[in-house]
């Protein structure tokens, strides 16, 4: 074999495995978000009314901007 022909399988090797990668870690991701939703507004009104207050729209708009802002 050539030393030519070992560069290019080990290139293609590369490649292959970072295409294969992206694609595993992609089937991965989908399948937690679909486990574990991001939380949303009705999530925080459920978590306020259990804590015993009633949600305002006002309140419910402000902690959903918080945690949007703290997860950039």
């Amino acid at each position: 074999m050539e030393v030519w022909q070992v560069i290019l399988y080990i290139v293609l090797a590369l490649i292959g495995g970072a295409v294969a990668g992206f694609f595993i870690s992609r089937y991965f991701f989908k399948r937690e978000l679909k486990k574990n939703p991001p939380i949303n507004e009705k999530m925080i009104r459920v978590m306020l009314t259990q804590m015993g207050r009633k949600p305002s729209e006002k309140q419910v708009r402000e902690i959903m901007n918080s945690m949007n802002a703290a997860n950039k």
